[in-house]
């Protein structure tokens, strides 16, 4: 593959995070029964995992999306939140579940729960592939978390550097070079 070049090393292979994925589906299946659930993708990058976790929850959930920036070209947030795309249905009086790609910072998803509930969300927790709890500026519950990793640069599995290499099947660690230009 043409990425291969840039990245340093994988990190979480495609069998780990499908094995994850399995167990988070149950315990977010088991937490939702007979709740009227909304899950809220944070675009671009939890497609890949909110597709793949949707297939593992045995619940009728609705599904939306948003999308919200808080990087622009960089590596690190600039810790100004901007709502590119907003839903297009209410989360008022529902159980939201926003499912995000990677927790860094913690700035993007505080807002977006203070947000959510500021639109009178019944309640509001979180899935999320990746947690970085070393890069937190912001405490953040966050109650389905699929690994924690150490402060690297991370691709694939939907994550990105500059629209690049989302479809790597796992996580992998970029080359400093290739951000450091």
């Amino acid at each position: 593959m043409e990425h291969n070049d840039m990245i340093k090393q994988t990190l979480i292979d495609s069998k780990a995070i499908a094995k994850r994925i399995k167990e988070l589906g149950k315990l977010i299946t088991n937490d939702y029964k007979g709740k009227d659930l909304l899950v809220i993708g944070v675009l671009k990058g939890a497609w890949v995992y909110l597709a793949d976790l949707l297939r593992e929850v045995d619940v009728n959930a609705e599904v939306d999306f948003m999308s919200v920036s808080s990087y622009g070209s960089g590596t690190s947030t600039s810790g100004s939140i901007t709502i590119v795309k907003d839903l297009s249905v209410s989360v008022e009086g529902r159980d939201v579940l926003i499912v995000e790609d990677i927790v860094d910072s913690g700035l993007t998803l505080s807002h977006l729960k203070d947000l959510l509930y500021s639109r009178n969300a019944k309640s509001v927790e979180v899935s999320t592939l990746l947690s970085k709890p070393s890069r937190r500026r912001v405490d953040v519950e966050v109650k389905y978390i699929g690994f924690e990793i150490p402060d690297e640069f991370v691709i694939g599995y939907g994550l990105d550097f500059d629209e690049k290499y989302r479809a790597l099947r796992d996580v992998c660690v970029l080359k400093e070079e290739a951000y450091q230009k």
